[in-house]
């Protein structure tokens, strides 16, 4: 079975982006993340709505980290530590070597091949630092964005499930995408 430390936190680093730790002086910025419909769109979760929510989905993403359970980095741009989104492998199968990747991006750093760039160093550090086997993404069929991110970056769609989700007062559907170890090439 897959046994994982994440202490000390491990920085990364790209051509153009720093994945740092987040903390609660990223408050605002989650708050501008989680609460905006517009982000949340594909994302069935409630949106935050004051500086409370926002510090206890912080505090959820430090339990996890203590606890070794996932891990999530704020996105910055080298040279600017404002947080612009989130990436991370926060749920892991630890049983099957599998984890599922997610991430999230301000609007108006969308469409810069920021989230292709960090999720191709977050799966190597999953699969070289972290021993996984497999990496999935679970994304609303909808969203075409992610889709592509994703198909980038060496993903396969593994399944698209009818109305598997209840959210909202409707029933969502959700696509899965994976990729093998044997299959990343950096």
């Amino acid at each position: 079975m897959l046994i994982l430390n994440f202490f000390p936190f491990q920085t990364l680093e790209t051509e153009r982006l720093l994945l740092r730790q987040i903390t609660t002086g990223d408050v605002n910025e989650v708050l501008s993340l989680r609460g905006n419909p517009e982000t949340m769109k594909f994302i069935p979760r409630p949106l935050a709505k004051s500086r409370e929510d926002a510090l206890q989905h912080i505090e959820m993403i430090e339990e996890k980290i203590t606890n070794n359970t996932g891990i999530n980095w704020a996105i910055t741009i080298k040279g600017n530590q404002k947080m612009i989104g989130i990436i991370g492998h926060y749920r892991i199968q630890f049983e099957n070597y599998r984890a599922e990747i997610g991430y999230i991006l301000l609007p108006e750093f969308q469409g810069k091949g920021i989230i292709t760039e960090a999720i191709k160093t977050v799966v190597a550090f999953g699969f070289d630092q972290m021993r996984l086997h497999s990496i999935e993404a679970v994304i609303d069929p909808k969203n075409t964005a992610s889709e592509t991110v994703l198909l980038k970056n060496g993903f396969v769609k593994e399944a698209h499930i009818l109305e598997n989700e209840f959210y909202d007062g409707k029933f969502w559907d959700t696509a899965i995408y994976s990729l093998l170890k044997r299959n990343f090439n950096v």
